[in-house]
């Protein structure tokens, strides 16, 4: 039996997924699996911006083109805003960046402010976390935290002490890419413990299903934070079907891969369960600012197993 003949009739909400950098192919994947909803943090180009208006054109596609394409699926899309921590080093372009978030951050979709915290834990990713983390609170937003690579049990004790200076409710904190090492003091601290599922590196979905049997599924969601490294966009579904299969509840599966992540960014405001339980239509006919995901005049591809493309 295939893992999608397991998780079939499911339905996963992926809470850190970088879209830009995957192909219509892997939103097709997706919706196949069961993916209904996904947040798309802002995060780094994979080679340094040289100017503000890139940021700006970046926040622009998060709330735009790519919250399109998604809907050309059957998926909601939302993002989370922010001047990522490894940007954070560029301070000049820094400041430059922290005048523009205010026109991105209450526009519809946006479900908080994100992904920030640390890199290399330098003085301006200090300052700047501490900057966002204001204006998340002052704009009602969640905050989306990446804790680093490195010393990330340090980064991710910091980044929680910072949050809870700055008066953050701990309810309104997604601590991301949590391992073995950090996940008891983020949940016995009140903040919600995100895991990211990457191939060879973050966390393994073998090792997840150990920490779901240990800690169980409250206050705990999982992501693929695909993006265009070895990643899989598929790592929710393949979860729950490893946690279906290593006799983890029903309950427990939604719980960890859909609704926990709706009790967390539903709390911005512009998201609710009912929304993510009705279906989405699909019209591929439709276009954004003159674009479609079709090309040439092409008809949707139905058969996706075939060999042929017609």
């Amino acid at each position: 039996m295939s893992f999608m003949d397991s998780i079939r009739g499911m339905s996963f909400f992926d809470m850190h997924v970088h879209m830009t950098s995957r192909t219509t192919d892997d939103y097709q994947a997706m919706a196949d699996a069961g993916v209904v909803a996904m947040i798309e943090p802002a995060f780094w180009l994979g080679q340094p911006r040289t100017g503000v208006d890139s940021f700006r054109d970046y926040f622009a596609s998060l709330v735009g083109w790519e919250r399109f394409r998604a809907s050309q699926f059957g998926i909601r899309h939302y993002c989370t805003i922010g001047l990522n921590s490894k940007e954070a080093n560029q301070e000049e372009l820094a400041e430059q960046v922290m005048e523009i978030l205010p026109l991105f951050i209450y526009k519809e979709g946006v479900v908080g402010v994100g992904e920030i915290g640390f890199d290399d834990q330098t003085p301006a990713e200090d300052k700047y976390y501490r900057a966002q983390l204001d204006l998340a609170k002052e704009a009602g937003l969640p905050v989306q935290i990446h804790t680093p690579h490195r010393d990330k049990k340090q980064g991710t004790s910091r980044s929680m002490d910072i949050a809870l200076e700055h008066g953050l409710d701990p309810g309104m904190v997604i601590v991301d890419h949590n391992n073995e090492e950090t996940v008891r003091e983020v949940l016995d601290r009140g903040f919600w413990a995100g895991f990211t599922i990457y191939p060879f590196t973050k966390m393994g979905n073998e090792r997840m299903v150990d920490i779901v049997k240990q800690y169980g599924p409250e206050r705990i969601m999982i992501n693929s934070a695909a993006d265009w490294g070895i990643s899989d966009p598929l790592a929710v579904p393949k979860t729950a079907a490893l946690m279906k299969q290593s006799g983890i509840s029903d309950e427990a599966i939604r719980l960890v891969t859909f609704t926990n992540a709706v009790t967390a960014f539903a709390q911005s405001g512009q998201l609710s369960l009912d929304e993510l339980t009705q279906p989405l239509g699909i019209d591929q006919s439709q276009r954004f600012n003159g674009s479609s995901v079709l090309r040439g005049g092409q008809a949707p591809r139905v058969d996706k197993d075939s060999t042929i493309i017609k």
